[in-house]
């Protein structure tokens, strides 16, 4: 399997933390968004990252990349058996691509305007729901999940997009925050330049 991500990118991140996760051994081809390789713009009509190959199979959504590791290497699992549960899980990941995921352009790459914009929309929504990540050890589960996957490449780059939390307000994410940092598998899954991120 070969995996093309961007070594600064949240949606790569997200799929190298599932890899670390679950120790899988996968080549992971570093690549620039400006500069992406001619091989992958065979493989994905999007040009986009991350895009995974295993053998025949190609995809390039991070959603479905990080759920298709879970399914195809399932232990430790990533996802709940219930289906209600797991459904629950889907919707949160959901609210997640929507609400933040969908700002990471504008943060990354807007004018000044749209970045305050988009930095001031990160925060307000993160502080919303501040008082689920004080239910339990994991968002919404005692375990960890694709939802964790996902929330943390986020939080990681909170000082990157000078996004603060009132300690008043914020101490339940910043806590769950250091328990997720804190993970032989978060920290595996972070470049160089993602290292930097936080000094």
């Amino acid at each position: 399997m070969t995996l093309f991500s961007n070594p600064t990118c949240p949606h790569s991140h997200r799929v190298r933390i599932v890899l670390a996760e679950k120790g899988i051994t996968i080549d992971v081809v570093n690549v620039e968004s400006a500069q992406l390789p001619e091989d992958l713009l065979d493989l994905n009509p999007y040009n986009s990252v991350p895009t995974l190959v295993d053998r025949d199979l190609v995809l390039y959504d991070s959603r479905v990349i990080a759920e298709y590791l879970d399914e195809r290497f399932p232990h430790p699992p990533l996802m709940p058996v219930d289906p209600v549960t797991r459904a629950r899980f889907r919707l949160a990941l959901y609210h997640i691509e929507r609400d933040w995921y969908s700002l990471v352009d504008d943060l990354d790459r807007g004018d000044k305007r749209t970045a305050n914009r988009a930095r001031k929309n990160l925060r307000e929504s993160l502080l919303s729901s501040a008082d689920l990540f004080a239910v339990k050890p994991y968002f919404l589960s005692e375990e960890f999940s694709l939802v964790d996957c996902s929330i943390a490449p986020i939080l990681w780059r909170l000082p990157r997009w000078e996004v603060d939390l009132p300690p008043s307000h914020g101490r339940a994410i910043i806590k769950y925050a250091e328990t997720v940092f804190g993970r032989p598998s978060f920290r595996a899954s972070l470049t160089e330049l993602e290292e930097e991120m936080r000094g």
